[in-house]
């Protein structure tokens, strides 16, 4: 009987650590994105936050330059003022409150397991809107040969990008990109769904893709698959 326990409590941390190493390495979305974007070269942008609570925040203004060195890099350029630029960038972003999930599996037969990672049906519509499916991951449970018990805790986290041409307030770009993590870390999440937003971007007009990339790899390019 001891050794068991002791296989057990070896197992344990085995198992722990991959669960860690599911949830650390590697960043999913699903990006959908309409655009009519005109040329980039001549055309100046200002980006402002879509709650106007945000304005002048520090938080914001971080995020604000992420989104700024992406244009450019596509061959916008930014604006001397808001009253010469030929586009209005409109930023907004959120993150859920937690869900919590209790499911069962059939045990190992001698230790503990856990949730596993995959997806779901998450996408919401509509401006400012979000729905809720992506990837999850699981927590423990243990037992000797019964199911395993374990809770899953879900985060929706969401950035929406909206691009009008000042002159009309007529939208030429609209994008959203959600991931569903365990982590509720705006300050890492938000910077990978820009990266995931400006993947192939302006991407193709009502094309709804899921990219995936390594945030510790920024040397790897992203991964890019149309959504079925």
């Amino acid at each position: 009987m001891s050794s068991i326990s002791h296989a057990a409590r070896v197992a344990l941390p085995l198992v722990a650590a991959l669960a860690l190493s599911a949830c650390t390495t590697g960043f999913e979305a699903r990006v959908a994105r309409f655009q009519q974007l005109p040329s980039a070269q001549g055309n100046s942008f200002v980006i402002e936050p879509r709650d106007k609570e945000l304005q002048g925040g520090l938080e914001f203004a971080t995020y604000a330059n992420l989104v700024k060195q992406k244009l450019i890099a596509a061959g916008f350029q930014e604006a001397s003022s808001p009253a010469t630029a030929a586009l209005t960038v409109q930023l907004d972003y959120h993150v859920t409150a937690p869900r919590e999930k209790v499911q069962s599996r059939p045990g190992l037969g001698f230790g503990a397991g856990w949730g596993g990672f995959g997806w779901g049906p998450y996408w919401g519509g509509g401006w400012g809107g979000w729905g809720g499916w992506g990837p999850g991951f699981g927590g423990w449970g243990g037992g000797w040969g019964g199911n395993d018990v374990y809770s899953v805790t879900q985060y929706n986290t969401s950035l929406a990008m909206r691009i009008n041409r000042t002159a009309d307030k007529q939208s030429v770009f609209e994008g959203r990109a959600e991931t569903v993590s365990n982590s509720n870390n705006l300050t890492r999440l938000v910077p990978n769904l820009v990266t995931a937003i400006f993947t192939n971007f302006p991407g193709n007009s009502g094309e709804t893709v899921r990219v995936r990339f390594d945030p510790a790899k920024p040397g790897v390019a992203p991964t890019v698959k149309p959504l079925q």
